[in-house]
């Protein structure tokens, strides 16, 4: 899809890319939005539009990745999307995926299937998942939003060095349970159900991998050096 901007109709934009919709959710958008541009629902919202842009554009371009434009925003406004964005895994993804997977052990006849070994190797990847929200919640964002009220709302980002990344095996994960629907399911199993689940890890995957570009290449070099400016004012 071709890039986006303030005056493009967002119905133009969700009608192309349905994948979008839990993106424009986090944002307090809901579906119902007319044939308003972006900037006017933004106005409506109260939102800023050219962060809402970059972050559509983000996302459903895979080689769209603009550094400076997204070090130009505050980083507490990129706390608050990331903040959203763990919120739905935990309140929306991650419970969907469980009530299709279960569903489809419970209505898939045999039992050599290797649907439990799959479920197990989900629940592994949940916890993770998990533990590094909770960890967000509690200590890093908490931690990046008072270095940012420290220096007064003032900083916006420098051009850094890329800080070297968390331990995340996340992506990584989502994608080899993929693989092992595709390459070990056996026997006989609900088919409209496994297509939900294999969709919705698919959906799951593809917004982790996003969400890791602007956490891991944005966020962390900007925490990182404001959390060293405070350390210097004392």
């Amino acid at each position: 899809m071709a890039l986006i901007n303030a005056e493009t109709k967002l119905c133009d934009v969700i009608l192309n890319e349905p994948t979008l919709i839990p993106v424009i959710n986090r944002f307090g958008i809901i579906l119902g939005v007319g044939d308003k541009s972006i900037r006017t629902v933004c106005e409506e919202k109260k939102l800023d539009s050219e962060f809402f842009v970059t972050i559509l554009n983000t996302f459903i371009n895979e080689d769209y990745f603009p550094e400076n434009r997204l070090k130009s925003f505050c980083a507490a406004q990129i706390v608050d999307y990331l903040t959203q964005t763990n919120a739905f895994y935990k309140q929306f993804q991650i419970p969907n995926i469980e009530r299709h997977f279960n569903s489809l052990i419970q209505k898939s006849n045999n039992g050599n299937n290797n649907l439990e070994l799959m479920k197990q190797f989900f629940d592994e990847l949940k916890k993770e998942l998990l533990t590094r929200i909770e960890n967000d919640q509690n200590h890093w964002f908490p931690t990046i939003k008072a270095a940012a009220e420290s220096l007064h709302g003032e900083y916006y980002g420098n051009p850094i060095a890329q800080d070297a990344q968390e331990s995340d095996t996340l992506e990584e994960k989502l994608d080899d349970l993929k693989s092992l629907f595709v390459i070990h399911l056996k026997g006989e199993y609900e088919l409209n159900l496994c297509h939900g689940v294999i969709f919705a890890i698919y959906s799951l995957e593809k917004d982790i991998k996003q969400h890791n570009r602007i956490r891991n290449r944005i966020l962390r070099p900007m925490a990182n050096a404001m959390i060293e400016a405070t350390q210097n004012k004392r």
